[in-house]
């Protein structure tokens, strides 16, 4: 008996000792691999998605709200601060999700709906509510040869310690950070980076790098928080286009 505890116990600490430091943090799920473990529902409670990642005031049906952008400013290139003043002026009918386009990476992570993330040691797969998107994060993986314009990207992912990190390039340039007419090219490059705070909220931090908009990479910090309802599931979202007005 006691040679079978000393057996078990040499087998934990080696299985621990496997866990790169940082990835032992206590108080979180954990997947049978040891890493940390995102499955399940989540949300993002804010209003940037609605309206601004910056700080914003009320408008008709949408609540004032605190920015998610560090420092609340967004190092435009004069040419690229333009277009987006240009962007906000026309917000009411010229926001691509208004459209029914995908709301690209990272706004679809800050919708207001829910998504349900299903996590295996190869690969992360995120279900939306929002017009039924997907994601698919590939694990210790490489991009895709480009030039390859999508609307949500390419997702290649590599676990730092507790922290999910994920690079995500190859879009088109069609999609919008916000309703404000925040925007970027098809250059864009996006470096998500997920930790748990607790077993019910994820921080999440996007950095942004587009060298053809922004002077400066910048970042996005926001929470995810778990939803815990009973049966609570996913339904369906069916997006219809705004009809233009004569």
């Amino acid at each position: 008996m006691a040679a079978a505890r000393t057996v078990s116990a040499l087998t934990v600490a080696v299985c621990l000792a496997a866990v790169p430091l940082g990835a032992q943090q206590a108080g979180i799920p954990r997947a049978p691999d040891g890493r940390p473990d995102l499955t399940g529902f989540w949300q993002v409670m804010h209003t940037s998605a609605w309206l601004d990642i910056q700080d914003h005031s009320a408008e008709k049906g949408v609540p004032g709200g605190q920015g998610v952008v560090e420092g609340n400013e967004i190092p435009y290139l004069p040419a690229a601060l333009e277009k987006k003043k240009q962007n906000y002026a026309n917000r009411h009918t010229d926001d691509p999700v208004l459209k029914c386009f995908l709301p690209g990476v990272p706004r679809i992570m800050y919708m207001p709906f829910p998504f349900q993330i299903f996590q295996t040691p190869q690969k992360i797969g995120i279900l939306f509510e929002y017009v039924h998107a997907v994601r698919e994060i590939h694990l210790n993986s490489k991009h895709l040869e480009g030039p390859i314009e999508w609307w949500m990207g390419d997702s290649r992912g590599r676990w730092d310690g507790d922290t999910l990190v994920v690079e995500v390039m190859h879009f088109n340039d069609q999609t919008w950070f916000d309703r404000a007419g925040n925007h970027h090219s098809e250059a864009l490059r996006v470096v998500e980076r997920y930790s748990f705070l607790d077993s019910d909220h994820l921080r999440y931090e996007a950095t942004i790098e587009d060298p053809k908009v922004f002077s400066r990479p910048w970042k996005m910090n926001l929470l995810l928080y778990r939803r815990k309802e009973p049966a609570f599931q996913l339904l369906d979202y069916e997006c219809h286009a705004l009809e233009p007005t004569l």
